[in-house]
């Protein structure tokens, strides 16, 4: 009976749950020299579609840093809504709807030495949750 009970145990342990791990979606801010930045592979604006619990990467490989604002959607725990030269930050959407964010620069091209033209771009991002 014991080694019954031992054996039901380890096949609960070893059966697949059903949980499906999260969908991560990686966007880069990269620099350009028309208009500064922009979302890698996409442009100045973008726009994706993920499901509940998904979680969106933001890294910035521009040599500046960036402040994210969110200007729609169901409100999310931003935190520092700064994203620095080199780190990522992480946003979490649990919620469906639709989300929209600007994503500025903080330093000016001047500041950092580069070379731009035009002026530097605001990025948008929409995150389209279901």
């Amino acid at each position: 009976m014991k080694r019954l009970a031992a054996l039901a145990v380890l096949a609960a342990l070893l059966a697949p749950s059903g949980a499906t791990a999260a969908q991560t979606v990686r966007l880069t801010i990269e620099h350009v020299v028309q208009n500064c930045h922009v979302w890698k592979g996409k442009g100045p604006s973008a726009k994706i579609r993920v499901a509940r619990g998904a979680r969106v990467v933001i890294r910035s490989d521009c040599p500046m840093d960036f402040d994210i604002a969110q200007a729609k959607g169901p409100k999310l725990a931003l935190g520092d809504p700064r994203v620095y030269t080199g780190q990522s930050k992480t946003l979490v959407f649990r919620k469906a709807g639709t989300y929209r964010f600007s994503v500025t620069n903080v330093q000016t091209p001047d500041e950092r030495g580069l070379i731009v033209l035009g002026q530097a771009n605001v990025l948008s991002l929409t995150v389209v949750v279901s």
